[in-house]
């Protein structure tokens, strides 16, 4: 009997990779920019991507995995770039990627563990779970008969996010000789190190521990237990959750009470460890996030666990308690607190700075609110793309990054929920679990 072939491992070499992305940009920016000027032209609206193109995109982000990989996942959680279609199509990219062998599974479980997975687990399913970015999840029972979640990391794909590091480092470098006001250096190296930091799967096993004890006050949320004697720098065990992730749950076609209680879920598993401990979910696409049986939100991956400095951390729990208050916000001081960094005349960086927390407050204001119809995410981008001169001088500080993929991921996550109600009451609750 012939042995089981080893799968393809993640394209390898700095150069090959940017090969396969130069390939990929210049086939999508073609169709992007034929779409754009139809627009232009006066020609009926037509789709940014085409499924075949988002078909495309899935197999070469698929195949490549990595930080690649990831940006394929964040396309397609926005409901005003792509049609519906296009978006489940790369929304593939979000637990469905490409899996590597069972023989390569094995080899890195006993490189690791220091034994193969027959032997340290009663049962080990072959077929993977969930396979994406930086590894794939199998099913597994220990010798007590716990069910578990195995995730093992693909092999090379230190290198491959490295040499994709390296690429955009490049660009990002060009870029910012131009002109300071271009100058994206800081913000780079804060995504690059935050990036490569999820390679370390000990790393991520004390990032869940230290997550549940952030959400140990919300008892509708529920971080899975680390098994630590089967975790190591590229395997990392969990305690298995069983349910229906965010993505999937949606397709059930919920009532608006169950749509209700999961957004809400949503909203204190973002807010209360930032606000109470400090800390955020920064990778928040919808396969990370699971609704169980019990009617609990069950939080997964932790590798993009973002801890902040206590001052950024102040100031922004003051914002918030002021905004759920209705209290007129000192803005340009607030801002200047977490850390921005101001080059406009105050008054025009003021007018600039309370549009976009009035874009942002819009559910803590007044209830009921419509995730449904919500155009946060949209309106926020033409502010940005409208002012964009005048917005480039006002400089977030480079940790914000990771809060901004996290609540711009909340708003998105909300949306595809869809769930309308009292939500000005649910940011009251998360606001009152600390004080200022």
């Amino acid at each position: 009997m012939a042995s089981e072939p080893d799968d393809k491992l993640p394209p390898q070499g700095r150069f090959n990779r940017l090969r396969k992305l130069a390939g990929l940009s210049m086939h999508v920016g073609t169709e992007v920019l034929k779409a754009g000027a139809k627009q232009l032209s006066g020609s009926s609206p037509t789709d940014l991507l085409s499924l075949g193109t988002a078909e495309k995109l899935v197999a070469t982000l698929g195949e490549m995995k990595g930080a690649a990989m990831k940006l394929g996942q964040a396309l397609s959680m926005d409901p005003d770039l792509l049609t519906p279609e296009v978006r489940q199509m790369l929304a593939r990219l979000q637990n469905q990627a490409p899996a590597m062998s069972y023989a390569q599974v094995s080899r890195v479980i006993q490189q690791e563990l220091g034994a193969p997975p027959e032997a340290l687990f009663q049962e080990f399913s072959p077929d993977a779970l969930a396979a994406a970015s930086l590894g794939q999840v199998h099913r597994a029972v220990l010798h007590d008969g716990r069910k578990v979640a195995v995730k093992v990391q693909y092999p090379g794909i230190d290198a491959s996010m490295g040499h994709d590091m390296d690429n955009l480092g490049l660009v990002v470098k060009t870029v910012s000789k131009t002109s300071r006001m271009m100058d994206g250096t800081a913000y780079f190296q804060e995504f690059r190190d935050e990036l490569m930091l999820e390679l370390d799967y000990r790393r991520e096993a004390k990032l869940a521990q230290s997550f549940a004890k952030s959400v140990a006050r919300l008892p509708d949320l529920y971080v899975p237990q680390v098994i630590e004697e089967r975790s190591a720098h590229r395997v990392l065990t969990l305690e298995l959750l069983e349910g229906q992730t965010l993505k999937d749950w949606v397709l059930t076609s919920p009532d608006n009470d169950a749509r209700f209680r999961v957004a809400r879920q949503l909203i204190r598993a973002t807010y209360g460890p930032f606000l109470d401990a400090g800390e955020i979910h920064a990778d928040p696409h919808p396969g990370n996030f699971m609704v169980m049986p019990d009617g609990r939100m069950g939080l997964l991956d932790f590798g993009s666990i973002k801890r902040f400095s206590p001052g950024f951390v102040a100031a922004n729990r003051r914002m918030f308690q002021q905004a759920l208050r209705l209290e007129t916000l000192d803005v340009l001081g607030l801002c200047r607190e977490v850390g921005f960094s101001v080059e406009l005349p105050e008054p025009e960086a003021e007018v600039l700075l309370r549009e976009v927390l009035h874009i942002a407050g819009r559910p803590m204001r007044g209830a009921p609110y419509d995730y449904g119809t919500c155009d946060i995410n949209r309106d926020m981008r033409n502010h940005f793309t409208k002012n964009a001169a005048r917005m480039m001088r006002i400089r977030p500080p480079p940790e914000a990054m990771m809060f901004f993929r996290a609540t711009g991921g909340l708003a998105q996550n909300l949306r595809l929920v869809g769930a309308a109600g009292d939500f000005r009451q649910v940011f009251l609750e998360v606001g009152a679990l600390v004080g200022e």
